[in-house]
């Protein structure tokens, strides 16, 4: 079964340029090539919700739970918690439109 990693946080103040620029050059081409498919990405102009969600397919959740064991993704992450706070992920059965 497909399944999907929803991932959210908040970017933070101050940091907002810098973080583009590691999501755009590095995070996105990196998940990518561990397999991750990105597949959406939402950005909260207003509310108490996570500034950031954004999800990625795989074909199963064995496969998501590899990449997440992986020195690679413990640096994506590593590099990504430098830009933002309240950092939250799950897998999830894939289905089509807005997950949360």
């Amino acid at each position: 079964m497909t399944v999907k990693l929803l991932m959210s946080w908040d970017i933070l103040p101050g940091r907002e340029t810098e973080y583009f620029e590691f999501v755009v050059r590095e995070f996105i081409p990196g998940i990518q090539r561990l397999g991750l498919e990105p597949t959406d990405a939402w950005f909260t102009m207003y509310g108490d919700q996570p500034q950031i969600i954004t999800g990625a397919l795989m074909p199963t959740k064995q496969a998501v739970e590899s990449v997440l064991q992986t020195s690679e993704w413990q640096n994506l992450s590593d590099q990504l918690l430098s830009y933002v706070e309240n950092f939250n992920m799950k897998i999830v059965p894939a289905r089509k439109g807005f997950q949360l």
